[in-house]
């Protein structure tokens, strides 16, 4: 695992491994930003120690307090009584230095799972289109919530339990076999040997069980999830029922594994508890035997049971901190997984901004482009074009002719195979993706829109517009109308995914978010095709208007949207087959002109 800095990531296919784990928790830690940090360690560490000092010496205080009593002495009172307030000193500083502790080291911890998440966000941002695009949204964040859960428990469980825990074992058996004798410390640490060797074995048995239950977790959230955001296509197709089977097998399948892991844990727990009480029966035995003899006071029989029973705490705790340890490891595996995967698009060393630009567009070129999908045959080939500043190319041609593959590659969500994308000049690799996300706006066919307001939604592409600008860009979208007749207007909420929205709502949404980012390079993905007659002609205005100075690239499935175009490629099997303007194109006869005609005896 690898939690590195902002921006950092694992090297893919990392080896997980225990110790590294714990080194790097230990890092982001000290990275996690909380407000006095290392005084907050260190207080919370002191805590640890002097809790655990104050639960084994007070024992030993009650036991020889019990020795200074002696019947028909009223003088011994006073002193046992003055021992037996010791006691009790020590007792509440053992039980609330826990509590001090945690107080002062909350903020640590919270912290610093906040950081782990944080970090895991980033990073699973950053991966590439492909990734994303093989994932489940709801598994990929149940994979980030627990696994950065499971570094705030892990903190807290190795520094203040299991360490201070096996300490106080030290010192408890070091005070038996001084003030009681080495053989009460041996039969101690048989009985903690037992109790650690059975508890590591069976727990180990376990972790199958709850790697099940944890991947049985993922699935029942991933299908719910999925079934959620795709509510009106399960609605459509009248698939409640199926989908309700589907996450009812699912969490059929929990259950069984829920029972399975709880089962093994009552089987845990039980075998802990049988080791616990021979151990402690074994020591009273002891006990009675060398009081017998002569070689051991009451006192000394006091305190070797208040020892013995004050290590049973820590120690049942010892055996729930490896069991939920090693289980934070399991729900930290997929989280390591996520960030040993590295980003295929990321800036390069050498990576630059864009300079600044002489006009509204920029040049756009392909050089003998080659890429393919993994899913598929046939990508692009040795596709090569230029669009000049100012200049409109449009993409058209058969479904999976790479129409879209190349204004990914033109946006850098992709990186050729073969051959090279420039803007203005520059290779998109050797320019940093920040620079570059600022000079190129996407308008999809499938608008994305947050659960947000129309306003947040449009100003996303400029988060520090004006409202005057986010309101003009509405209008260029022809929005202005549909705005005024909301009763919150720009501050309506537009629903999951933008639901509540028309889909040519939700178009002309993604086309105002563009048009205010004002880019060098806009991209349109079918980017009317979700519009009626009228709305797309008065778009296709405006958008004529906006390409004005500003490169375009446009892919397209109607036609009549792109004969102004300068340049048309027609793209088949990844191959550029024609290239030309449109009346270049129709005067060839060829592929252009027979769809072109087939698209106007249907019109």
């Amino acid at each position: 695992m690898r939690f590195r800095g902002q921006g950092a990531v694992a090297p893919a296919g990392a080896k997980f491994s225990v110790w590294a784990a714990m080194a790097d928790l230990a890092r982001l830690v000290l990275r996690s930003g909380a407000p006095q940090l290392r005084l907050r360690l260190a207080a919370a560490l002191g805590l640890v120690v002097l809790g655990k000092l104050a639960g084994v010496w007070s024992p030993v205080v009650f036991g020889d307090a019990i020795n200074l009593i002696h019947p028909r002495d009223p003088a011994s009172l006073a002193p046992f009584a003055l021992a037996a307030v010791a006691t009790a000193a020590l007792s509440l500083a053992a039980a609330g230095a826990p509590f001090a502790r945690d107080a002062i080291f909350m903020r640590v911890s919270q912290a610093t799972m906040a950081r782990a998440a944080v970090e895991s966000f980033q990073h699973a941002l950053g991966l590439s289109l492909d990734f994303h695009q093989s994932k489940q949204m709801g598994t990929l964040a149940r994979v980030i919530d627990r696994g950065s859960r499971s570094t705030d428990f892990l903190i807290r469980s190795v520094v203040f339990n299991v360490g201070p825990t096996l300490i106080e074992l030290l010192m408890a058996m070091g005070v038996m076999a001084y003030r009681l004798g080495w053989a009460f410390s041996g039969v101690t640490f048989v009985s903690i040997l037992f109790y650690v060797v059975v508890t590591f074995r069976i727990t180990d048995w376990r972790l199958d069980h709850r790697r099940r239950l944890n991947e049985t977790d993922n699935r029942a959230a991933g299908l719910s999830t999925d079934a959620l955001i795709n509510y009106e296509t399960v609605k459509t197709f009248g698939a409640e029922g199926r989908v309700v089977g589907g996450y009812t097998r699912a969490m059929d399948d929990y259950v069984a594994a829920s029972v399975q892991a709880n089962t093994s844990l009552n089987m845990l727990n039980a075998a802990q508890s049988a080791i616990l009480q021979t151990g402690l029966a074994v020591m009273t035995v002891m006990a009675g035997v060398y009081v017998v003899h002569g070689a051991m006071s009451i006192g000394g029989v006091v305190t070797a049971t208040l020892l013995l029973r004050n290590l049973y705490a820590p120690l049942g705790m010892l055996g729930f901190n490896y069991r939920e340890i090693r289980q934070a490891f399991i729900d930290m595996e997929q989280m390591v997984d996520l960030l040993g995967v590295a980003p295929e698009i990321r800036d390069s060393e050498a990576a630059r901004d864009l300079p600044p630009a002489s006009g509204r567009g920029a040049a756009l070129g392909f050089e003998q482009v080659g890429f393919r999908h993994d899913a598929r045959s046939v990508g692009l080939r040795e596709v090569s074009f230029e669009a000049r500043p100012g200049q409109t190319v449009a993409l058209v041609g058969p479904s999976g002719g790479g129409k879209t593959t190349s204004a990914r590659l033109a946006m850098r969500l992709l990186d050729p195979q073969e051959g090279r994308v420039t803007i203005d000049g520059l290779d998109l690799r050797d320019v940093r993706q920040a620079s570059l996300r600022r000079a190129v706006a996407l308008v999809p066919q499938d608008v994305a829109l947050f659960n947000d307001t129309l306003y947040a939604n449009i100003a996303f592409a400029r988060p520090e517009a004006s409202p005057d600008e986010v309101r003009r860009a509405a209008e260029a979208a022809e929005l202005g109308p549909f705005i005024d007749g909301l009763p919150n207007g720009l501050s309506t909420l537009v629903g999951e995914r933008g639901l509540k929205l028309s889909g040519g709502e939700r178009q002309r949404v993604g086309i105002a978010r563009a048009l205010l980012a004002d880019p060098r390079l806009l991209i349109l993905d079918e980017a009317t095709s979700a519009l009626d007659g009228p709305t797309e002609a008065a778009i296709q205005e405006t958008l004529r208007k906006v390409r004005a100075g500003r490169t375009t690239l446009v892919i397209a499935h109607r036609l009549s949207t792109i004969v102004d175009a300068d340049q048309i490629l027609v793209l088949r099997r990844g191959r550029i087959v024609e290239r030309g303007t449109h009346a270049d194109l129709i005067a060839r006869t060829g592929e252009y002109a027979a769809l072109w005609r087939r698209q106007t005896r249907e019109a």
